[in-house]
């Protein structure tokens, strides 16, 4: 053969039906038509290609497509090739009707756990890209060690020891795709080690205990007060062998963790053989305050920390890191998996060298004064609107709390929701086995787009009582 199957143009996957080849071959493209796998405007290969892919005479598909073409089927232009054509009856499936009591998408979002994506730092991240990429080495792009790049490992150990006080090496850390993905690979080798019981925190998040519960572990919750969890409760919980905390900005509540209750935390994992789970969600974000600094500084051999990306760039990297103890690391990969459950290479490769050139820096001191300016016109609209109410949490993040009197919770939300804002109650965080605490809303500032907060923050001042 002078040409090559594998050189042929755009694939088609047909499969002739019915008696001729012809014929068949028409049935065929009708019904792909008819059903909407062959959507109006799809470019078909050429009579010669779609011949060659069949194993037919060329004048068969030829005189197919002719004969779609004078029914309706198909068009032909001069330079454009044939494709399918535009009919009331082969537009494919029908949209679903959304139903009347289905409430349109909200105008305006408050809710906590998301930075302003519109601020996603696109030029400077396609600047490290097409260096990362330039510089990569060819076995980069293969199945790789399921323990990440060593690239974004090394300058991990780097920075968060100098951003954070982590005690880092590139040999004690894991990549992962986002802070579920560890929070589950911790999950498993919490089980398998004949853990029990992780003990969370009173307000946190429920897919993270969820998660937690899947891996066979219960989860027992610390009381939260205005110093943090109250750690030193865990010495009197026998059956539990490893505490989920949020240190540096306590989730939702805002508070950082006493440092009297910091070294109580470290004391239990040290003479009870535990491990702490620290999630430092959002600690480079602090405003009115020095840097709390991370737990694991304490002792790196009795706490996994735990960061993201997902907080100071965009959730939709999908990148996270776990710093572990020594004696971890095996496990980790072990539940990790193998090179198929590595995270994106070229990612991994592009945030090194995004924080590498300092464009990891300077993003998060834009985003620190812009966070901050927001947290400031809502607590001056806040204390103007309703003076009586108490804003806490405000120190560092991307949220605030905001109490509200008993029983206004529900009516505040349900208000919210007919003006088109999205807002998040205090509840929503309460552990099952929590005792009942005080109502209010957990208002992400930190949410909406730049355009879209001064309207966000107007909503917002509209329904409170």
């Amino acid at each position: 053969m002078t040409d090559s199957w594998a050189a042929f143009g755009a694939d088609l996957h047909i499969e002739p039906v019915g008696g001729g080849l012809r014929s068949g071959l028409m049935n065929a493209l009708r019904e792909a038509v008819r059903t909407g796998r062959l959507t109006p405007g799809t470019r078909l290969p050429s009579s010669r290609t779609l011949a060659a892919d069949l194993g037919v005479a060329r004048n068969t598909v030829a005189d197919a497509y002719a004969e779609l073409v004078a029914e309706g089927w198909l068009t032909a232009r001069q330079g454009s090739g044939t494709r399918v054509a535009r009919r009331a009856d082969a537009a494919g499936p029908k949209p679903r009707r959304t139903p009347s009591r289905v409430r349109p998408r909200p105008a305006h979002s408050l809710m906590p756990g998301s930075p302003d994506v519109s601020a996603f730092p696109r030029a400077e991240w396609l600047k490290a890209s097409r260096r990362a990429l330039t510089a990569a080495p060819d076995l980069a792009f293969g199945y790789d060690d399921p323990q990440g790049r060593v690239e974004l490992r090394t300058v991990l150990a780097g920075y968060l020891a100098r951003a954070r006080g982590v005690h880092a090496d590139p040999e004690r850390i894991v990549i992962c795709s986002g802070f579920v993905h560890g929070l589950t690979l911790m999950g498993k080798v919490l089980a398998r080690r004949g853990v029990r019981e992780a003990a969370v925190e009173s307000s946190g998040l429920d897919i993270h205990w969820d998660l937690l519960g899947k891996a066979g572990l219960g989860t027992p919750c610390l009381p939260v007060d205005g110093l943090g969890a109250r750690t030193g409760e865990l010495g009197g919980m026998h059956r539990v062998g490893a505490a989920l905390l949020t240190p540096a900005h306590q989730f939702p509540t805002g508070v950082p963790l006493h440092p009297d209750r910091r070294a109580a935390a470290v004391d239990w994992a040290r003479s009870s053989g535990g491990l702490i789970l620290e999630d430092d969600y959002d600690g480079e974000f602090r405003y009115d305050r020095q840097p709390v600094g991370a737990l694991q500084g304490l002792d790196p051999e009795r706490v996994v920390y735990m960061g993201t990306a997902s907080k100071s760039l965009a959730p939709g990297l999908r990148l996270a890191w776990m710093v572990l103890p020594e004696h971890l690391v095996a496990e980790v990969c072990e539940a990790k998996g193998g090179p198929e459950w590595m995270t994106g290479t070229t990612d991994q490769l592009t945030l090194a060298e995004f924080i590498a050139s300092g464009a990891y820096d300077r993003h998060v001191r834009a985003m620190r004064l812009r966070y901050r300016r927001r947290r400031d016109q809502l607590v001056a609209a806040l204390a103007e609107r309703t003076p009586d109410f108490r804003v806490s949490g405000i120190a560092a993040g991307l949220h605030a709390v905001l109490e509200l009197p008993e029983g206004t919770e529900t009516s505040v939300v349900q208000a919210a929701t007919w003006q088109g804002l999205a807002l998040e109650r205090l509840s929503r965080f309460r552990h099952q086995d929590a005792e009942p605490g005080r109502e209010g809303l957990v208002i992400g500032y930190g949410t909406p787009s730049e355009s879209g907060w001064a309207g966000a923050l107007d909503a917002l001042c509209r329904v409170l009582p």
